[in-house]
């Protein structure tokens, strides 16, 4: 599996073209494939090519929905 730093993360931010990844407790998800997540920005603000481990804790539907998208890689930092 793919280690992926924080700046290797920003470049996968959902803007023209590139895929949507968003980390969240070490690990990466590709979100882009979700209508939630249209051009990397997600509706509550939120970015990808971020680590999303805090705000993920705060969510309405919790951690458990990334489930739903491929885990592509671990996230060093």
């Amino acid at each position: 599996m793919r280690t992926f730093t924080r700046e290797e993360l920003s470049t996968n931010d959902g803007r023209e073209g590139r895929p949507a990844y968003i980390a969240f407790m070490g690990l990466v998800y590709d979100v882009s494939a979700s209508s939630l997540w249209k051009n990397g920005e997600h509706q509550a603000g939120h970015q990808a090519g971020t680590d999303l481990s805090k705000a993920l804790g705060r969510a309405p539907h919790g951690a458990g929905i990334l489930g739903k998208f491929p885990a592509v890689g671990k996230y060093a930092g």
